[in-house]
């Protein structure tokens, strides 16, 4: 991607980003904030937000537009899908490969050029199953 060989790697970037691929529960930038202030005390809320765009638009992190009103942050880029739970939000990875080349099928149904896909699976987290359980 030509952008991401143009990007600076400003030392504020270099630690969101280690701290991003640290962890695998695909924070809010909000989350972010508060991870990095042990790091960064001075560091803004908006030095963050703006710095996980720029990251996101570079393709070298994942923006994910899943439920709820938060976009969250996933430092794997790699092709995989989310597993997102309806009670708490909660998103997780999934390692489901397609059964079939989905690009290509959806390609044939439109005229657009296909490029990837996202996957997100829904349902209940083990947390909210077992207090769902609970409650009843």
């Amino acid at each position: 991607m030509e952008a991401k060989n143009k990007l600076r790697m400003t030392k504020q970037r270099q630690v969101i980003l280690e701290e991003l691929r640290k962890v695998k529960t695909h924070p809010t930038a909000d989350d972010m904030y508060q991870m990095l202030r042990k790091k960064m005390p001075k560091i803004s809320l908006g030095t963050v937000y703006r710095n996980l765009e720029i990251l996101s638009e570079s393709g070298i992190i994942q923006k994910l537009d899943v439920g709820g009103t938060q976009k969250r942050f996933d430092g794997d880029i790699s092709i995989h899908s989310h597993v997102r739970c309806v009670d708490c939000g909660r998103v997780g990875d999934i390692d489901v490969a397609p059964k079939y080349n989905i690009e290509a099928e959806a390609q044939k149904m439109t005229d657009f050029e296909i490029f990837r896909h996202r996957l997100e699976f829904i349902g209940l987290c083990p947390i909210c199953q077992h207090k769902k359980i609970a409650v009843a």
